[in-house]
């Protein structure tokens, strides 16, 4: 067993592990669909509660359409969208490189 600066091989192993590990959790934290599906989702609840609550005088200046309601609707359904997508379609984790190095020489062999 050789020692590397104070950690034996198991030890720096495991680090890299545990790195690995946060790595592959930050990238499912922020993955772009999250962040995208929650403000669409946050923004078209409150457009749609804006769109529940006009008034008659306010649809009658948007031609008799309440376009609040539709927009947040619109809103909320890309956003419920894209969290759908991130569930049915999560981040694949990282692959070890030295892992696939030998899982390519052994299937070479």
């Amino acid at each position: 067993m050789s020692e590397h600066s104070g950690y034996s091989d198991r030890d720096l192993q495991r680090e890299v592990t545990e790195l690995q590990g946060k790595s592959a959790t930050a990238a499912r934290l922020f993955d772009i669909r999250r962040i995208i599906g929650g403000l669409f989702v946050v923004y078209g609840i409150i457009v749609t509660i804006a769109g529940i609550t006009e008034s008659d005088a306010d649809i009658a200046k948007a031609q008799d359409v309440n376009i609040n309601l539709w927009t947040g609707l619109g809103m909320l359904a890309l956003g419920l969208f894209f969290l759908a997508w991130l569930w049915l379609r999560p981040v694949a984790p990282p692959v070890d490189a030295e892992q696939l190095l030998e899982e390519r020489k052994k299937g070479a062999e």
